[in-house]
């Protein structure tokens, strides 16, 4: 069974995505969500408090603030759904499978990147496209 990422690391290429692998990277996903869970609460909090200022300048500065949150928050739900989908795809057996070649996207990648869908070079060519796409819509 596998315990930690140097563990993970030192097995042989033919365990890849084996059910100890898998294991582990549920056990990462599901701390992650928990953490990033717990956060979204605790930001959300923060923001519901209304502050009454007498100052126009610290109103504007608080609402920017409130506004940044927001986008926090939103980048976290969006990681949070990220999560979902990995867990889904380690419950149907396609988890550290590149989406679009089929490849293992690699231990190393998913370690650091444990909601990767492709390969650094498949991921590379998927942000290529999308920015010539956006290029071409301008």
């Amino acid at each position: 069974m596998v315990l930690d990422a140097s563990t993970l690391l030192a097995q042989p290429d033919e365990n890849y995505m084996d059910v100890h692998q898998r294991q582990f990277f549920k056990g990462l996903l599901l701390d992650k969500q928990r953490e990033l869970c717990a956060r979204i609460v605790e930001h959300e909090r923060s923001i519901s408090v209304t502050e009454r200022v007498a100052d126009s300048s610290d109103a504007g500065t608080i609402e920017e603030n409130r506004t940044l949150m927001m986008r926090l928050i939103k980048g976290e739900r969006e990681e949070a759904l990220a999560i979902k989908a990995a867990l889904e795809r380690i419950a149907d057996d396609s988890y550290g499978w590149c989406d679009d070649t089929g490849e293992p996207i690699g231990l190393r990648r998913l370690l650091e990147r444990p909601t990767a869908l492709r390969t650094t070079d498949s991921q590379a060519r998927f942000e290529k496209i999308g920015q010539h796409r956006r290029a071409m819509a301008v």
